[in-house]
């Protein structure tokens, strides 16, 4: 009975040849096409070859050793990898999207950080003693026709009408250019001379280095796009599953790493030698790491926990230089905003690496999350926010820098 089953489909499936008007056409069987729609179709935790078995608690929904082209276009199905693939994925055109405009935005940012500064001095100061050569660089400033003149210059220094229309021109090159010289020619006997000295002195240096803060969106983009690759295509082959597995894990490993970057160098720039130390300690430990998932037996489900273990310890390495950071600038506002950022990102990376070393919550409910809502994908939405509140910490760290300097 069985046997007649199988000969019928196979009969079924073949390709017929037939010739009219001179014009040979082929028509396919029935169960040929039938087969091809159940070869691609998703198969239970079971039926998986041992490679693809990580978790247990997700019960059905899995792609199993399809052809590359049915793997590309699986993106747009539905499938248990498939709010793997696009967390990720728009994480990455996320950072993407701030990568340019942190390029494109950010000098202009802190311009205008260091114009609130200029406010806050000429509301501070006596602005009848503010020397009068500093007045002088009005007349050679862009745009002067639009200053307030002289004569009003007290009342719209209060209100500030005169620090908006500092707007459309480089304050940093201004001040470069004409109150570094004025300033340094005052009466050093003024008190509220020296006071206007030292709080415009910061807004005369030149913006801070940006490759720390780009080393990390690198990381980070790195990262996402390494993940979102490597839940898309690892159900096509084992070969293929090896290398993608060892791209994700070099991704995290590089995220970890270079977020380390910001944080340590503009908090330690000041001070080279602890700088290049902490620097030089996460980055031996970020290449060890990757190194070490070269591995194939890391690769195993068993060693799930000791993978999140490794990756979680590099992240409590940032401990340190926080505290120190927090030691050496415990009166500045900057480097407590910045250190509550850290906190908020490494709870969020600790919270979604804990909920990917216990399963939670399909291990409660086996077969219940296998679309949406199953420990992965929660792990990657909570990377993400930990990443883009890090990213919030290294807008302050260059306002900082760039307006204070060492």
């Amino acid at each position: 009975m069985m046997g007649s089953r199988y000969e019928n489909l196979i009969a079924s499936s073949e390709t017929f040849d037939y010739e009219y008007g001179g014009i040979v056409f082929s028509k396919e069987g029935k169960g040929k096409r039938l087969w091809k729609k159940l070869k691609y179709q998703l198969v239970e935790y079971h039926s998986l070859p041992g490679y693809l078995r990580d978790n247990e608690f997700i019960l059905g929904y899995y792609r199993s050793e399809w052809p590359l082209k049915q793997v590309f276009l699986s993106i747009f199905s539905i499938h248990n990898e498939t709010l793997n693939i696009w967390t990720h994925l728009i994480g990455f055109f996320l950072f993407l999207c701030l990568t340019a405009y942190t390029a494109v935005r950010a000098p202009s940012i802190m311009d205008l950080y260091s114009i609130q500064h200029l406010h806050d001095f000429v509301r501070a100061a006596d602005l009848q003693k503010i020397p009068k050569d500093l007045m002088s660089c009005l007349p050679s400033l862009p745009n002067v026709s639009g200053l307030p003149k002289l004569k009003d210059i007290t009342t719209s220094l209060s209100s500030g009408d005169f620090i908006s229309s500092f707007s459309g021109w480089n304050v940093l090159e201004v001040l470069n250019n004409c109150l570094r010289d004025r300033f340094s020619y005052a009466d050093q006997t003024d008190a509220n001379v020296l006071h206007g000295v030292n709080m415009v002195a910061p807004m005369l240096i030149q913006p801070v280095t940006r490759w720390p803060f780009f080393a990390f969106l690198g990381g980070a983009m790195f990262c996402l796009l390494a993940s979102s690759a490597c839940h898309l295509l690892s159900c096509h082959s084992e070969n293929l599953s090896y290398v993608m597995l060892r791209l994700d894990y070099a991704g995290i490993a590089a995220l970890i790493s270079t977020s380390f970057y910001p944080p340590v160098y503009y908090s330690f720039m000041c001070n080279p030698f602890f700088c290049y130390l902490y620097l030089g300690f996460i980055t031996i430990l970020g290449i060890g790491t990757m190194i070490f998932s070269l591995i194939p037996e890391f690769q195993k489900p068993r060693f799930r926990v000791f993978r999140t273990t490794l990756f979680f310890g590099m992240g409590m390495s940032g401990v340190a230089p926080i505290i120190h950071k927090l030691v050496l600038y415990h009166n500045k506002p900057e480097a407590i905003e910045t250190a509550q950022y850290e906190v908020v990102m490494g709870v969020l990376y600790g919270l979604g690496a804990l909920i990917y070393a216990t399963r939670i919550p399909e291990r409660w409910m086996p077969g219940k999350f296998d679309i949406a809502g199953h420990s992965h994908q929660l792990f990657h939405v909570l990377v993400v926010a930990g990443a883009y509140t890090h990213y919030q910490a290294g807008l302050i760290y260059l306002r900082w820098r760039d307006s204070q300097g060492c």
